[in-house]
Protein backbone atom coordinates (compact mmCIF):
# COMPACT_ATOMS: atom_id res chain seq x y z
CA UNK A 1 0.00 0.00 0.00
CA UNK A 2 1.36 3.66 -0.86
CA UNK A 3 2.41 5.30 1.98
CA UNK A 4 -0.23 9.37 1.40
CA UNK A 5 2.57 11.46 2.75
CA UNK A 6 4.86 9.89 0.44
CA UNK A 7 2.18 10.47 -2.53
CA UNK A 8 1.98 14.17 -1.52
CA UNK A 9 5.45 14.69 -1.61
CA UNK A 10 5.83 13.03 -4.79
CA UNK A 11 3.04 15.32 -5.63
CA UNK A 12 4.66 18.20 -4.53
CA UNK A 13 8.24 17.34 -6.45
CA UNK A 14 6.59 16.99 -9.52
CA UNK A 15 4.78 20.08 -8.89
CA UNK A 16 7.80 22.15 -8.77
CA UNK A 17 9.65 19.73 -12.17
CA UNK A 18 6.61 21.24 -13.84
CA UNK A 19 6.77 24.80 -13.06
CA UNK A 20 10.54 24.63 -14.18
CA UNK A 21 10.11 23.36 -17.21
CA UNK A 22 6.99 25.29 -18.16
CA UNK A 23 9.36 28.51 -17.98
CA UNK A 24 12.58 26.63 -19.50
CA UNK A 25 11.26 24.14 -21.45
CA UNK A 26 13.89 22.05 -24.00
CA UNK A 27 15.26 18.80 -25.22
CA UNK A 28 16.41 18.49 -20.47
CA UNK A 29 12.81 19.02 -20.05
CA UNK A 30 12.22 15.41 -21.54
CA UNK A 31 14.78 13.93 -19.50
CA UNK A 32 13.82 15.65 -15.94
CA UNK A 33 10.32 14.76 -16.74
CA UNK A 34 11.36 10.51 -17.46
CA UNK A 35 13.97 10.84 -14.66
CA UNK A 36 11.34 12.03 -12.09
CA UNK A 37 8.38 9.32 -13.53
CA UNK A 38 11.01 6.42 -12.87
CA UNK A 39 12.20 7.77 -9.62
CA UNK A 40 8.88 8.00 -8.25
CA UNK A 41 8.12 4.62 -8.80
CA UNK A 42 11.79 3.35 -7.69
CA UNK A 43 11.30 5.19 -4.55
CA UNK A 44 8.88 2.65 -3.34
CA UNK A 45 10.98 0.24 -3.89
CA UNK A 46 13.70 1.39 -2.01
CA UNK A 47 10.95 1.79 0.85
CA UNK A 48 10.13 -1.43 0.94
CA UNK A 49 13.92 -3.13 0.96
CA UNK A 50 14.27 -0.19 4.28
CA UNK A 51 11.49 -1.58 5.58
CA UNK A 52 12.07 -5.26 5.56
CA UNK A 53 16.08 -5.11 5.94
CA UNK A 54 16.89 -5.68 2.72
CA UNK A 55 19.07 -2.27 1.48
CA UNK A 56 22.80 -3.76 1.01
CA UNK A 57 23.73 -0.49 3.41
CA UNK A 58 22.38 0.88 6.32
CA UNK A 59 20.16 3.78 6.10
CA UNK A 60 18.66 5.70 8.10
CA UNK A 61 15.56 4.23 9.57
CA UNK A 62 12.90 7.31 10.55
CA UNK A 63 12.49 8.53 7.03
CA UNK A 64 11.43 6.97 3.74
CA UNK A 65 14.41 6.70 1.03
CA UNK A 66 13.37 10.27 -0.73
CA UNK A 67 14.77 9.20 -3.81
CA UNK A 68 12.62 11.49 -5.72
CA UNK A 69 13.03 14.53 -4.64
CA UNK A 70 16.72 14.23 -4.10
CA UNK A 71 17.28 13.01 -7.62
CA UNK A 72 15.98 15.82 -9.03
CA UNK A 73 17.93 18.39 -7.12
CA UNK A 74 21.34 18.38 -9.27
CA UNK A 75 19.59 17.85 -12.84
CA UNK A 76 17.22 20.92 -12.54
CA UNK A 77 19.88 23.03 -10.90
CA UNK A 78 22.56 22.70 -13.65
CA UNK A 79 19.28 22.89 -16.07
CA UNK A 80 18.63 26.32 -14.17
CA UNK A 81 22.47 27.65 -14.65
CA UNK A 82 22.57 26.64 -18.10
CA UNK A 83 19.23 28.64 -18.89
CA UNK A 84 20.84 31.73 -16.55
CA UNK A 85 23.86 31.90 -18.55
CA UNK A 86 22.26 31.54 -22.03
CA UNK A 87 20.55 34.26 -20.98
CA UNK A 88 23.73 36.21 -20.41
CA UNK A 89 25.56 35.03 -23.58
CA UNK A 90 28.43 33.10 -21.24
CA UNK A 91 28.90 30.35 -22.69
CA UNK A 92 31.39 28.54 -20.72
CA UNK A 93 28.95 28.72 -17.93
CA UNK A 94 26.33 27.22 -20.04
CA UNK A 95 28.31 24.06 -20.94
CA UNK A 96 28.72 24.01 -17.63
CA UNK A 97 25.37 23.86 -16.65
CA UNK A 98 24.73 21.40 -19.04
CA UNK A 99 27.30 19.07 -17.51
CA UNK A 100 25.92 19.37 -14.02
CA UNK A 101 22.44 18.47 -15.42
CA UNK A 102 23.84 15.33 -17.41
CA UNK A 103 26.08 14.81 -14.50
CA UNK A 104 22.83 14.85 -11.82
CA UNK A 105 20.55 12.60 -14.04
CA UNK A 106 23.16 9.76 -14.82
CA UNK A 107 24.17 9.51 -11.26
CA UNK A 108 20.72 9.04 -10.46
CA UNK A 109 19.62 6.75 -12.72
CA UNK A 110 22.23 4.82 -11.87
CA UNK A 111 21.31 4.51 -8.08
CA UNK A 112 17.66 3.87 -9.19
CA UNK A 113 19.11 0.62 -11.28
CA UNK A 114 20.66 -0.57 -8.09
CA UNK A 115 17.89 0.11 -6.05
CA UNK A 116 15.74 -1.85 -8.95
CA UNK A 117 18.66 -4.64 -8.92
CA UNK A 118 18.13 -5.46 -5.62
CA UNK A 119 14.91 -5.55 -5.21
CA UNK A 120 13.24 -9.50 -5.06
CA UNK A 121 11.35 -10.18 -7.07
CA UNK A 122 12.06 -7.70 -10.13
CA UNK A 123 9.80 -5.41 -10.55
CA UNK A 124 8.93 -5.69 -13.70
CA UNK A 125 7.19 -2.23 -14.58
CA UNK A 126 10.21 -0.39 -13.00
CA UNK A 127 12.83 -2.17 -14.75
CA UNK A 128 10.64 -1.20 -18.38
CA UNK A 129 10.38 2.49 -17.20
CA UNK A 130 13.85 2.81 -15.88
CA UNK A 131 14.99 1.69 -19.04
CA UNK A 132 12.86 4.37 -21.02
CA UNK A 133 14.14 6.91 -18.83
CA UNK A 134 17.68 5.61 -18.89
CA UNK A 135 17.44 5.58 -23.16
CA UNK A 136 15.94 9.26 -23.21
CA UNK A 137 18.92 10.86 -21.04
CA UNK A 138 21.53 8.85 -22.56
CA UNK A 139 19.96 9.67 -26.28
CA UNK A 140 20.04 13.22 -25.15
CA UNK A 141 23.82 13.18 -23.87
CA UNK A 142 24.88 11.83 -26.93
CA UNK A 143 23.51 14.63 -29.15
CA UNK A 144 23.91 17.48 -26.55
CA UNK A 145 27.59 16.77 -25.24
CA UNK A 146 31.08 16.75 -26.91
CA UNK A 147 33.49 13.46 -26.11
CA UNK A 148 34.74 15.96 -23.23
CA UNK A 149 31.99 16.27 -21.53
CA UNK A 150 31.09 12.76 -22.12
CA UNK A 151 33.95 11.83 -20.32
CA UNK A 152 33.78 14.04 -17.30
CA UNK A 153 30.18 12.87 -16.36
CA UNK A 154 31.49 9.13 -16.54
CA UNK A 155 34.73 10.28 -14.42
CA UNK A 156 31.72 11.99 -11.55
CA UNK A 157 30.25 8.40 -12.09
CA UNK A 158 32.85 6.50 -10.89
CA UNK A 159 34.11 8.68 -8.65
CA UNK A 160 30.64 8.27 -7.00
CA UNK A 161 30.22 4.63 -7.27
CA UNK A 162 33.76 4.20 -5.01
CA UNK A 163 32.89 7.11 -2.72
CA UNK A 164 29.43 5.47 -2.51
CA UNK A 165 30.87 2.08 -1.51
CA UNK A 166 33.45 3.35 1.23
CA UNK A 167 31.30 6.10 3.24
CA UNK A 168 28.07 4.13 3.27
CA UNK A 169 29.94 1.05 5.04
CA UNK A 170 31.49 3.34 7.14
CA UNK A 171 28.99 5.72 8.26
CA UNK A 172 25.65 3.22 8.58
CA UNK A 173 22.56 4.98 9.54
CA UNK A 174 23.95 8.54 8.50
CA UNK A 175 22.03 9.14 5.39
CA UNK A 176 18.76 8.35 3.22
CA UNK A 177 19.33 6.68 -0.04
CA UNK A 178 18.49 10.33 -1.43
CA UNK A 179 20.42 12.37 1.00
CA UNK A 180 23.32 9.83 0.40
CA UNK A 181 22.87 10.87 -4.01
CA UNK A 182 22.78 14.93 -2.40
CA UNK A 183 25.68 14.73 -0.22
CA UNK A 184 28.29 11.96 -2.14
CA UNK A 185 26.84 12.94 -6.05
CA UNK A 186 28.04 16.60 -4.88
CA UNK A 187 30.90 15.86 -3.35
CA UNK A 188 31.69 13.67 -6.05
CA UNK A 189 31.57 16.57 -8.43
CA UNK A 190 33.52 18.81 -6.71
CA UNK A 191 36.41 16.10 -6.65
CA UNK A 192 35.99 15.40 -9.70
CA UNK A 193 36.27 19.73 -10.30
CA UNK A 194 39.17 19.88 -8.06
CA UNK A 195 41.11 17.46 -10.69
CA UNK A 196 40.12 18.96 -13.49
CA UNK A 197 41.14 22.43 -12.96
CA UNK A 198 44.40 21.48 -10.82
CA UNK A 199 45.40 19.16 -14.33
CA UNK A 200 44.56 22.28 -16.34
CA UNK A 201 45.50 25.48 -14.46
CA UNK A 202 44.49 28.16 -16.61
CA UNK A 203 45.38 32.45 -15.45
CA UNK A 204 42.25 34.17 -15.21
CA UNK A 205 39.56 31.01 -15.26
CA UNK A 206 38.24 31.12 -11.75
CA UNK A 207 38.83 33.35 -8.97
CA UNK A 208 40.59 32.15 -5.51
CA UNK A 209 37.89 31.83 -3.33
CA UNK A 210 35.79 29.24 -5.78
CA UNK A 211 39.20 27.43 -5.68
CA UNK A 212 39.62 28.17 -1.95
CA UNK A 213 36.02 26.05 -1.79
CA UNK A 214 37.03 23.21 -3.89
CA UNK A 215 40.06 22.75 -1.74
CA UNK A 216 39.14 23.02 1.55
CA UNK A 217 36.09 20.84 1.13
CA UNK A 218 37.78 18.07 -0.35
CA UNK A 219 40.88 18.43 1.72
CA UNK A 220 38.63 17.60 4.71
CA UNK A 221 36.81 14.43 3.28
CA UNK A 222 40.53 13.03 2.58
CA UNK A 223 41.53 13.52 6.30
CA UNK A 224 38.61 12.09 7.15
CA UNK A 225 38.91 9.16 5.44
CA UNK A 226 42.58 9.06 5.89
CA UNK A 227 42.14 8.44 9.47
CA UNK A 228 39.18 6.54 9.15
CA UNK A 229 41.71 4.11 7.92
CA UNK A 230 44.67 4.63 10.45
CA UNK A 231 42.17 4.27 13.79
CA UNK A 232 40.85 0.87 12.02
CA UNK A 233 44.29 -0.24 13.79
CA UNK A 234 44.83 1.95 16.49
CA UNK A 235 42.92 3.14 19.46
CA UNK A 236 41.60 6.59 18.52
CA UNK A 237 41.01 7.58 22.25
CA UNK A 238 44.41 7.42 23.44
CA UNK A 239 46.99 10.55 24.08
CA UNK A 240 49.70 8.90 21.89
CA UNK A 241 46.66 8.31 18.71
CA UNK A 242 45.92 12.16 19.53
CA UNK A 243 49.08 13.73 20.01
CA UNK A 244 49.17 11.58 15.71
CA UNK A 245 46.06 13.16 14.82
CA UNK A 246 47.30 16.35 15.47
CA UNK A 247 50.60 16.02 14.19
CA UNK A 248 49.42 14.32 11.00
CA UNK A 249 46.67 17.26 10.47
CA UNK A 250 49.18 19.94 10.27
CA UNK A 251 51.31 17.94 8.21
CA UNK A 252 48.32 17.39 5.40
CA UNK A 253 47.36 20.53 5.43
CA UNK A 254 50.88 22.06 5.37
CA UNK A 255 52.46 19.69 3.37
CA UNK A 256 49.11 18.92 0.97
CA UNK A 257 46.32 21.43 0.92
CA UNK A 258 48.20 24.60 1.00
CA UNK A 259 50.54 23.64 -1.92
CA UNK A 260 47.77 22.35 -3.64
CA UNK A 261 45.96 25.72 -2.92
CA UNK A 262 49.15 27.74 -3.66
CA UNK A 263 49.37 25.86 -7.42
CA UNK A 264 45.73 27.35 -8.02
CA UNK A 265 45.61 31.07 -6.99
CA UNK A 266 49.01 31.59 -7.55
CA UNK A 267 49.92 33.07 -4.28
CA UNK A 268 50.83 32.14 -0.88
CA UNK A 269 47.16 31.10 0.51
CA UNK A 270 47.77 31.91 3.83
CA UNK A 271 48.84 35.79 3.15
CA UNK A 272 45.94 35.56 0.80
CA UNK A 273 43.50 34.71 3.17
CA UNK A 274 44.63 37.17 5.81
CA UNK A 275 44.79 39.91 3.31
CA UNK A 276 40.97 38.61 1.71
CA UNK A 277 39.90 38.72 5.27
CA UNK A 278 41.00 42.31 6.21
CA UNK A 279 41.17 44.52 3.09
CA UNK A 280 38.41 46.69 4.53
CA UNK A 281 37.01 48.09 7.51
CA UNK A 282 33.60 46.62 7.03
CA UNK A 283 34.91 43.31 6.62
CA UNK A 284 36.73 44.17 10.19
CA UNK A 285 33.49 45.38 11.44
CA UNK A 286 31.37 42.24 10.14
CA UNK A 287 34.37 39.96 11.45
CA UNK A 288 34.25 41.09 15.04
CA UNK A 289 30.30 40.98 14.68
CA UNK A 290 30.29 37.31 13.35
CA UNK A 291 32.74 36.22 16.51
CA UNK A 292 30.22 37.71 18.64
CA UNK A 293 27.44 35.43 17.50
CA UNK A 294 29.39 32.54 17.21
CA UNK A 295 30.37 33.49 21.23
CA UNK A 296 26.41 33.37 21.74
CA UNK A 297 25.86 30.15 20.13
CA UNK A 298 28.10 28.32 22.40
CA UNK A 299 27.05 30.19 25.08
CA UNK A 300 23.52 28.81 24.55
CA UNK A 301 25.42 25.31 24.53
CA UNK A 302 26.47 25.88 27.73
CA UNK A 303 24.03 26.99 29.11
CA UNK A 304 21.56 24.51 27.66
CA UNK A 305 24.25 21.62 29.35
CA UNK A 306 24.43 23.27 32.63
CA UNK A 307 20.30 23.09 32.67
CA UNK A 308 20.35 19.01 31.98
CA UNK A 309 23.25 18.77 34.83
CA UNK A 310 21.11 20.53 37.50
CA UNK A 311 17.66 19.23 36.46
CA UNK A 312 17.89 15.76 34.43
CA UNK A 313 21.14 13.88 32.68
CA UNK A 314 18.07 13.24 30.38
CA UNK A 315 16.90 16.03 29.30
CA UNK A 316 16.69 17.21 25.81
CA UNK A 317 16.62 20.38 24.12
CA UNK A 318 13.44 21.18 22.70
CA UNK A 319 12.81 22.01 19.39
CA UNK A 320 12.60 25.60 19.89
CA UNK A 321 15.65 25.80 21.61
CA UNK A 322 17.51 23.98 18.46
CA UNK A 323 16.03 27.05 16.72
CA UNK A 324 17.78 29.50 18.84
CA UNK A 325 20.61 28.40 15.97
CA UNK A 326 18.82 29.06 13.24
CA UNK A 327 18.45 32.66 14.51
CA UNK A 328 21.60 32.68 15.09
CA UNK A 329 22.76 31.83 11.75
CA UNK A 330 20.00 34.14 10.25
CA UNK A 331 21.82 37.25 11.89
CA UNK A 332 25.35 35.80 10.57
CA UNK A 333 23.92 35.63 6.98
CA UNK A 334 21.96 38.28 5.96
CA UNK A 335 24.38 41.31 6.68
CA UNK A 336 27.34 39.54 5.10
CA UNK A 337 24.77 39.04 2.21
CA UNK A 338 23.63 42.88 2.03
CA UNK A 339 27.38 44.37 3.38
CA UNK A 340 30.08 41.77 1.37
CA UNK A 341 28.96 38.31 -0.04
CA UNK A 342 32.42 37.51 -0.99
CA UNK A 343 33.34 37.78 2.82
CA UNK A 344 30.89 35.35 3.25
CA UNK A 345 31.27 33.06 1.06
CA UNK A 346 35.00 32.36 2.48
CA UNK A 347 33.57 32.40 5.74
CA UNK A 348 30.99 30.02 5.36
CA UNK A 349 33.87 27.70 3.34
CA UNK A 350 35.99 28.30 6.49
CA UNK A 351 32.82 27.90 9.32
CA UNK A 352 32.57 24.54 7.12
CA UNK A 353 35.83 23.25 7.52
CA UNK A 354 36.20 23.72 11.37
CA UNK A 355 32.68 21.52 11.67
CA UNK A 356 34.11 19.02 9.71
CA UNK A 357 37.30 19.20 11.83
CA UNK A 358 35.47 19.17 14.80
CA UNK A 359 33.46 16.48 14.30
CA UNK A 360 36.15 14.09 13.92
CA UNK A 361 37.67 14.99 17.03
CA UNK A 362 34.12 14.06 18.45
CA UNK A 363 33.58 10.86 16.22
CA UNK A 364 37.13 9.83 17.32
CA UNK A 365 37.45 11.20 20.53
CA UNK A 366 40.36 12.78 20.08
CA UNK A 367 41.88 14.53 23.41
CA UNK A 368 41.72 16.89 25.17
CA UNK A 369 37.98 17.77 23.68
CA UNK A 370 36.66 14.96 21.88
CA UNK A 371 34.68 13.17 24.94
CA UNK A 372 33.63 17.07 26.13
CA UNK A 373 31.93 17.36 22.39
CA UNK A 374 30.06 14.43 22.60
CA UNK A 375 28.69 15.26 26.11
CA UNK A 376 27.71 18.89 25.20
CA UNK A 377 26.61 17.86 21.65
CA UNK A 378 24.57 14.40 22.74
CA UNK A 379 21.79 17.11 24.22
CA UNK A 380 20.80 18.50 20.97
CA UNK A 381 20.89 15.06 19.03
CA UNK A 382 17.32 14.13 17.23
CA UNK A 383 16.06 10.97 15.32
CA UNK A 384 17.77 12.28 11.98
CA UNK A 385 21.12 11.71 14.03
CA UNK A 386 21.08 7.93 14.40
CA UNK A 387 24.18 7.20 12.67
CA UNK A 388 27.81 7.41 13.92
CA UNK A 389 27.93 11.42 13.14
CA UNK A 390 26.04 14.21 14.29
CA UNK A 391 25.06 16.01 10.75
CA UNK A 392 22.52 18.43 11.35
CA UNK A 393 24.85 21.43 12.63
CA UNK A 394 26.44 20.89 9.39
CA UNK A 395 23.72 20.38 7.44
CA UNK A 396 22.76 23.44 8.82
CA UNK A 397 25.64 24.88 7.57
CA UNK A 398 25.23 23.69 4.35
CA UNK A 399 21.30 25.09 3.87
CA UNK A 400 22.37 28.43 4.30
CA UNK A 401 25.99 28.83 2.39
CA UNK A 402 25.21 26.43 -0.77
CA UNK A 403 22.49 29.11 -2.55
CA UNK A 404 25.92 32.03 -1.98
CA UNK A 405 28.17 29.28 -3.25
CA UNK A 406 26.08 28.19 -5.69
CA UNK A 407 25.26 31.57 -7.20
CA UNK A 408 26.76 32.37 -10.71
CA UNK A 409 27.84 35.35 -10.54
CA UNK A 410 29.98 35.29 -13.73
CA UNK A 411 26.55 35.25 -15.12
CA UNK A 412 24.62 37.97 -12.86
CA UNK A 413 24.41 41.38 -14.48
CA UNK A 414 26.30 44.02 -12.65
CA UNK A 415 25.25 46.14 -10.49
CA UNK A 416 21.32 45.96 -9.50
CA UNK A 417 19.46 42.35 -9.70
CA UNK A 418 16.28 41.66 -11.20
CA UNK A 419 13.37 39.32 -11.51
CA UNK A 420 13.61 36.95 -8.70
CA UNK A 421 16.99 35.41 -9.22
CA UNK A 422 17.93 38.91 -7.05
CA UNK A 423 16.96 36.34 -4.29
CA UNK A 424 19.23 33.29 -5.22
CA UNK A 425 21.69 34.12 -2.17
CA UNK A 426 18.77 34.80 -0.24
CA UNK A 427 16.77 31.19 -0.42
CA UNK A 428 18.91 29.74 2.56
CA UNK A 429 17.79 32.37 5.02
CA UNK A 430 14.32 32.31 3.76
CA UNK A 431 13.40 28.41 3.29
CA UNK A 432 15.78 27.13 6.78
CA UNK A 433 16.14 30.19 8.38
CA UNK A 434 12.68 32.04 7.88
CA UNK A 435 10.30 29.28 7.14
CA UNK A 436 11.58 26.39 9.02
CA UNK A 437 12.20 28.03 12.24
CA UNK A 438 8.54 29.99 11.92
CA UNK A 439 7.09 27.03 11.19
CA UNK A 440 8.72 24.97 13.75
CA UNK A 441 8.19 27.49 16.21
CA UNK A 442 4.52 28.13 15.95
CA UNK A 443 3.66 24.87 14.91
CA UNK A 444 4.97 23.70 18.19
CA UNK A 445 3.20 26.03 20.45
CA UNK A 446 0.36 27.13 18.25
CA UNK A 447 -0.57 24.36 15.89
CA UNK A 448 -3.96 22.09 15.94
CA UNK A 449 -5.11 21.37 12.29
CA UNK A 450 -1.93 18.79 11.56
CA UNK A 451 -1.33 17.75 7.90
CA UNK A 452 -2.57 14.02 7.09
CA UNK A 453 -0.04 11.69 7.87
CA UNK A 454 2.73 14.16 9.51
CA UNK A 455 3.03 16.05 12.72
CA UNK A 456 3.32 19.30 11.06
CA UNK A 457 0.82 21.19 11.32
CA UNK A 458 -1.26 23.79 8.71
CA UNK A 459 -0.71 26.66 10.69
CA UNK A 460 3.11 26.34 10.67
CA UNK A 461 3.15 25.94 7.18
CA UNK A 462 0.79 29.35 6.57
CA UNK A 463 3.44 31.00 8.94
CA UNK A 464 6.23 29.81 7.30
CA UNK A 465 4.89 31.44 3.91
CA UNK A 466 3.57 34.59 5.64
CA UNK A 467 7.29 35.09 7.39
CA UNK A 468 8.82 34.61 3.85
CA UNK A 469 7.15 36.89 2.10
CA UNK A 470 7.70 39.75 5.13
CA UNK A 471 11.38 38.87 4.95
CA UNK A 472 11.56 39.11 1.26
CA UNK A 473 9.60 42.86 1.91
CA UNK A 474 12.71 43.29 4.01
CA UNK A 475 15.38 42.32 2.01
CA UNK A 476 13.59 44.61 -1.02
CA UNK A 477 14.54 47.31 2.15
CA UNK A 478 17.54 46.86 3.14
CA UNK A 479 19.50 45.44 0.25
CA UNK A 480 19.64 47.95 -3.08
CA UNK A 481 20.88 45.46 -5.12
CA UNK A 482 17.56 43.67 -5.39
CA UNK A 483 14.72 44.55 -7.44
CA UNK A 484 11.74 42.42 -8.15
CA UNK A 485 10.45 43.96 -11.05
CA UNK A 486 7.42 42.07 -11.67
CA UNK A 487 7.80 38.47 -10.64
CA UNK A 488 5.98 38.63 -7.29
CA UNK A 489 4.03 35.99 -7.91
CA UNK A 490 6.13 33.50 -9.01
CA UNK A 491 8.23 34.43 -5.54
CA UNK A 492 4.74 33.56 -3.73
CA UNK A 493 4.15 30.31 -5.74
CA UNK A 494 8.26 29.31 -4.66
CA UNK A 495 7.94 29.85 -1.04
CA UNK A 496 4.40 28.31 -1.13
CA UNK A 497 5.82 25.37 -3.18
CA UNK A 498 9.15 24.52 -0.45
CA UNK A 499 7.00 25.22 2.65
CA UNK A 500 4.55 22.40 1.38
CA UNK A 501 7.45 20.26 1.12
CA UNK A 502 8.46 20.92 4.29
CA UNK A 503 5.64 19.55 5.52
CA UNK A 504 5.58 16.71 4.03
CA UNK A 505 9.62 15.53 3.44
CA UNK A 506 11.10 13.28 6.01
CA UNK A 507 14.55 14.33 3.98
CA UNK A 508 17.01 16.61 5.78
CA UNK A 509 15.24 19.77 5.45
CA UNK A 510 18.01 22.17 5.82
CA UNK A 511 19.38 20.89 2.52
CA UNK A 512 16.78 19.67 0.57
CA UNK A 513 14.68 23.28 0.91
CA UNK A 514 17.29 25.79 0.25
CA UNK A 515 18.19 24.34 -2.86
CA UNK A 516 14.67 24.03 -3.98
CA UNK A 517 13.84 27.44 -3.59
CA UNK A 518 17.23 28.47 -5.13
CA UNK A 519 15.65 26.43 -8.21
CA UNK A 520 12.64 27.82 -8.72
CA UNK A 521 14.11 32.14 -8.03
CA UNK A 522 16.94 31.09 -10.98
CA UNK A 523 14.12 30.41 -13.12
Amino acid sequence: MLNKPVLVESLIVFSIVLCVHAVVWDRYSWCAVALAIQAFYVQFKWDRLLQQGGAVFQFRTTANSGLLPASMVIPLLGIAMKERCKAAGIVYFERFGIVVASTGMLVALFLSVIAVGITKPVPTNTCILTGVAGSIIIYTMKHSLTVSEVIEVLEVLLIFVYLSMILLYLLPRCFTPGEALLVLGGISFVLNQLIKRSLNVIEGRGEPIDFFLLVAVIGVIILGLFFTVLFVFMDSGTWISSMFFHMMTAVLGLGVIMPWLYRLIRRNPLFWLLQFLFQTQTRVYLLVYWTFLAASACGIVFYQNAKRSSESKKHQASTITRKYFHFIVVATYVPGLIYDRQLLYVAAVLCLAVFIFLEYIRYFRIKPFGQTLRYLLSLFLDERDSGPLILTHIYLLLGMSLPVWLFPRSCAPKGTLSGAGALVPYAGVLAVGVGDTMASVFGSTMGEIKWPGTKKTFEGTMTAIFAQIIAVALILIFDSSVNLNSSYAWILVSVSLVSLLEAYTTQIDNLLLPLYLQIMFMV
